[in-house]
């Protein structure tokens, strides 16, 4: 049987210490430096090699060339497992991983992100 004076002196210290835990959503978490979160793609580095796309295991990215010297890249988020062998694979550097690990939606299309070589331009879906 457990003597509530023991008890009690459990309670009275749990009360006074620190929690284990962080306040996420209001404080911000921040991540180690190698963390591997969000893929982005750098164009204006890209040759097109495809080296990226044969070293994805999950087939999450796509590279279309759409001029003279200019690739753009398709990243499905949603089949990225984010292991960076991409970007470890990539010879230019044209493939960067993020600390970002926010990217839950609730529109499965928007998971779908493309970096355009021409315009700079990053569209969703």
């Amino acid at each position: 049987m457990i003597r509530p004076g023991k008890m009690l002196k459990q309670v009275l210290e749990s009360v006074f210490k620190k929690p284990a835990t962080t306040e996420y959503p209001l404080v911000k978490a921040r991540m180690p430096d190698n963390f591997r979160g969000k893929i982005v793609f750098h164009p204006e580095r890209c040759i097109g090699c495809r080296l990226c796309m044969k070293d994805c295991p999950s087939g999450a990215i796509e590279i279309r060339k759409v001029g003279e010297k200019k690739f753009e890249c398709e990243i499905d988020l949603g089949k990225c497992i984010y292991c960076a062998q991409c970007v470890d694979s990539c010879l230019k550097k044209a493939l960067e991983a993020t600390r970002e690990f926010e990217l839950a939606v609730l529109d499965r299309k928007k998971l779908k992100v493309t970096y355009n070589a021409e315009t700079g331009e990053v569209s969703k879906g």
